[in-house]
């Protein structure tokens, strides 16, 4: 009984863990500056509108992401 409870704790313990690499994954990929070259923005569906306030890329995937 007392190894069942043992291996039950591991795989929990196993598991959350995996939670939290994944979450610390994801959290540094958000806190990341978003930047795209105007060739990354053509190439992901966009134009990149350079001689705008901000620079922006405008449509595809990089939509909304700086221009630099």
């Amino acid at each position: 009984m007392g190894t069942r409870r043992i291996l039950a704790a591991v795989i929990a313990t196993a598991a959350l863990a995996g939670l939290g690499l994944t979450g610390a994954a994801t959290a540094t990929a958000q806190g990341a500056p978003s930047y795209v070259t105007p060739s990354e923005c053509r190439q992901g569906g966009g134009t990149p509108a350079i001689n705008e306030a901000g620079n922006y890329c405008k449509g595809g995937m990089h939509d909304g992401q700086r221009v630099d």
